[in-house]
């Protein structure tokens, strides 16, 4: 039996006194595997919160409808800037008109305008990278991953044997 043992009476004893100064450093300090227990309990009922709202496809026709308009916005934008360049072309007094009465919009509309756009458009892109992905990852190369191959390091190696 050690030292520590000896003088705070046993096995028992050390144990409790163990225990004891881990509850006394978890009032300074939080435990950081019950955090990441509870982050990830969240995490996963949370997952289980939004996955919830998509068991059921809903197939109504309101439904079809906002997925129709929710696939309009990018087209729309892409067409119209074209829409611009042949309108300048083929009015260009008219076109020179328009442009002058947007210049009198206000700063911050403007603002207003990027605020929406941008998180239209980051929303989306989010909504594609959280998405998890549904085709199978390809089986591996003979020989380990393609990515732990060096070609040159086992060249090198070769010739160093030599």
């Amino acid at each position: 039996m050690g030292l520590i043992g000896r003088i705070f009476g046993g096995a028992g004893a050390t144990r409790a006194l163990g225990q004891a100064a881990t509850g006394v450093a978890e009032v300074f300090v939080p435990n950081a595997t019950k955090r990441m227990t509870q982050r990830h309990a969240a995490y996963i009922a949370a997952l289980e919160a939004h996955a919830a709202e998509y068991r059921h496809a809903r197939t109504g026709v309101f439904d079809r409808a906002v997925d129709a308009l929710n696939r309009l916005p990018r087209p729309l934008l892409a067409l119209g800037t074209l829409g611009l360049f042949v309108y300048a072309m083929a009015d260009p007094a008219g076109f020179s008109q328009r442009m002058q009465g947007l210049a009198h919009v206000p700063e911050p509309l403007w603002w207003l305008l990027g605020a929406v756009v941008g998180f239209y458009f980051g929303a989306r892109e989010m909504h594609y990278l959280r998405r998890p992905a549904t085709t199978p990852s390809p089986a591996p190369a003979p020989g380990g991953p393609p990515e732990d191959r060096n070609a040159a390091l086992e060249d090198w190696r070769r010739n160093r044997d030599e």
